[in-house]
């Protein structure tokens, strides 16, 4: 397919995915309740040691998750959630060099408003624990330097009823390859696995408090995942909380 069938073909879901699209935001922001406060966590100080000091481990991951990264990803975005029931999380983006992943720039972010789950349902205001890849973004502003396909669109914009400290959150954002259809815009409503698994999780600006689930962070990080993150090293996404991610 041509260059210019695959722009007209992306458009084009993007136009047909408008109709559905308050229902896709919905499943993103728009919700902006405190969160719980994190619990206070421990035990897990010796085993972070071991990972941080193994240059071919990912810190704070363990074999479970890891072992579920594509063999072929030389770029992983971590997202480490502070509690199970915490909103609040931080982002680090990882390269992979031969054997050793080498760390890279990290911020403060966001996630789901009631914090992380093994069993993600729509409206459970919870982010997914797992590994997701990342093949599409998209957003309401242009993004030049993006690497993934990127479809730019009005259609992003968050529904006016939302309050204003949301109305940049989907200026850029990036796909979660949750419950979706993979090389298709992110607006595309189409979720393999039924309604109920919920869909939509993506990276997006922050609003400064949780998420109805997908994972939040400052534009600046955005902007440079954006210029970063390239289809030919397959990213991916490895997110949960911390207890989580270490098991």
């Amino acid at each position: 397919m041509s260059t210019a069938a695959v722009r007209a073909a992306r458009t084009a879901v993007a136009g047909a995915a408008a109709a559905a699209l308050a229902v896709t935001l919905a499943a993103c922001g728009g919700d902006t309740g405190a969160a719980e406060a994190p619990p206070h966590g421990g035990g897990r100080a010796s085993d972070d040691a071991a990972r941080k000091a193994d240059p071919t481990a990912i810190p704070g991951v363990g074999d479970t998750l890891y072992e579920r990264i594509p063999e072929k990803s030389r770029q992983v975005v971590a997202v480490y959630g502070e509690g199970k029931n915490s909103a609040e999380a931080k982002v680090r983006l990882f390269s992979k060099q031969g054997e050793k992943w080498r760390p890279e720039r990290s911020w403060p972010a966001h996630n789901g408003r009631r914090g992380w789950t093994t069993d993600h349902r729509e409206n459970d205001k919870r982010s997914p624990v797992g590994v997701f890849t990342l093949t599409d973004a998209g957003g309401v502003r242009s993004a030049p330097g993006a690497k993934l396909p990127y479809t730019a669109s009005a259609a992003f914009t968050p529904p006016s009823y939302w309050p204003k400290s949301t109305r940049h959150d989907f200026d850029h954002v990036i796909a979660v390859d949750y419950n979706r259809a993979k090389g298709t815009s992110p607006l595309d409503p189409t979720r393999p696995v039924g309604d109920a698994k919920g869909g939509s999780i993506w990276l997006h600006l922050d609003h400064g408090s949780g998420t109805s689930g997908c994972v939040s962070l400052p534009r600046e990080g955005m902007e440079y995942l954006l210029r970063t993150l390239d289809p030919a090293k397959h990213p991916a996404v490895v997110m949960g909380d911390r207890s989580a991610l270490a098991r």
